[in-house]
């Protein structure tokens, strides 16, 4: 493949190929035997039936599932790309058509129903559809590749909201037609561009009508959870930090939050002394080394929220079986630390363990311009989230994003802030 499976998938496809050669006395050709074949030897393989939740099955699901993405990347030069929400972190996509699949959920569906066959039923389909594009008008078109999908479908990104609860239910209460309505023509009195406004109806609106005209939007959270939560977060945000990558903000904004501004640092060992003399940053040095001032959960969301102080922002998305988008954050763990927390503080704290360090090395830093752009970047949002959290007035929210949802915040910053204007009627 030109863009390769995980390696924990590529582990589990040498191991099924290996445990299969094993139990048949030969090797099976998992990219050219006929799927019947391969289900065949599944019960001597497993000694008995396939189990959904047995660990060592799944391992076998998700060999055959690398298996199957080779098949269709030899047949439509099909690719893995990061995806978070995906079972095996990764899905598969295809550069002639948007169109993603998640070959471990199928092999998974597959086994658990008796029928791996139905896996040449699904590259059938997807064959078909990709012919419909390739033969179709837009056929032609500019090629995607793995980015343009990470870009589009990974939720790689992070920001926090504060949401009014009364404009959030307002939102949720209303039917699609009410809604597409009022957006077009918040979008009408914006100054933004008529393509862009095209392009915002065309990724923002295009759900609404095929929902039921005649059901609020929370009834229908099961059909449709990211545009019932993005129709939350464009009518009842009322304030929002700004976008940065998962790992940012779980392995390096929030952790300094939680530091603090010590006044001392702790012994560095010869490992940590050649870290800093190969160029690591400094910032992420700072983080790996100083202890944290207030004791941070060990488990939960971004190492800053145990599991029971984030809850859906509604209940109607407790039906969803989608992974949420939005949630909401109890803010008492970390409201106190950001009363206190003060920007030139963290960035002389900083400061001072570089030169703490340069004393250890004997030397000083070698030139880290990402590290200046770290420290920038992370000082920018954690004054950020002071904000939001002591100065807002609603309740806190963690947005997931895609990164194409995070280019187009300011846009839809724009179209908020024309819904929340008082609009002048004329007699």
């Amino acid at each position: 493949m030109a863009h390769p499976a995980p390696p924990h998938v590529q582990s589990a496809q040498a191991q099924v190929a290996a445990a299969l050669q094993q139990v048949e006395g030969k090797p099976v050709d998992l990219l050219k035997a006929p799927w019947t074949e391969v289900e065949a030897s599944v019960p001597k393989l497993l000694g008995g039936a396939f189990q959904v939740n047995n660990p060592n099955h799944q391992v076998l699901a998700l060999g055959l599932a690398g298996a199957f993405a080779e098949r269709l990347a030899g047949e439509h030069n099909a690719f893995w790309f990061l995806n978070r929400e995906s079972p095996e972190g990764a899905s598969v996509g295809f550069p002639d058509a948007l169109m993603v699949i998640s070959p471990f959920n199928e092999v998974m569906n597959a086994l658990a129903q008796g029928k791996l066959a139905r896996l040449d039923e699904i590259a059938a389909s997807i064959r078909r559809r990709l012919g419909e594009v390739r033969f179709g008008a837009a056929g032609g078109g500019q090629k995607l590749s793995p980015m343009d999908y990470q870009r589009l479908i990974d939720p790689g990104f992070m920001q926090f909201l504060v949401m009014d609860p009364a404009k959030v239910q307002k939102a949720f209460d209303s039917k699609p037609d009410a809604l597409m309505r009022e957006v077009r023509d918040a979008l009408g009195r914006t100054q933004l561009p008529a393509e862009v406004r095209q392009q915002f109806e065309g990724q923002v609106l295009s759900v609404l009508p095929q929902m039921d005209p005649n059901k609020p939007i929370a009834e229908q959270v099961e059909l449709a959870p990211r545009i019932v939560e993005l129709m939350g977060h464009l009518f009842g945000t009322v304030a929002s930090t700004g976008a940065a990558q998962n790992e940012f903000w779980g392995q390096l904004i929030l952790p300094l939050l939680f530091i603090g501004a010590p006044q001392s640092f702790p012994p560095v060992d010869d490992e940590e002394i050649e870290a800093f003399n190969q160029g690591a940053a400094p910032l992420e040095l700072f983080v790996d080394v100083v202890p944290h001032s207030v004791q941070a959960p060990e488990e939960g969301l971004l190492g800053a929220f145990e599991r029971s102080e984030v809850s859906p922002i509604h209940k109607a998305f407790e039906r969803s079986r989608a992974p949420l988008h939005l949630l909401k954050l109890d803010t008492t763990r970390i409201k106190p630390l950001l009363e206190r927390f003060d920007a030139n503080q963290m960035v002389d704290a900083v400061r001072r363990f570089t030169k703490y360090m340069e004393e250890k090395a004997g030397k000083g830093a070698p030139p880290n311009p990402q590290n200046e752009e770290m420290l920038k970047a992370a000082s920018v949002l954690l004054t950020d989230l002071k904000k939001v959290v002591t100065e807002g007035k609603g309740e806190l929210c963690l947005r997931q994003m895609t990164e194409g949802d995070a280019m187009s915040e300011q846009v839809m910053a724009v179209v908020r802030q024309a819904l929340n204007a008082p609009r002048i009627i004329l007699a």
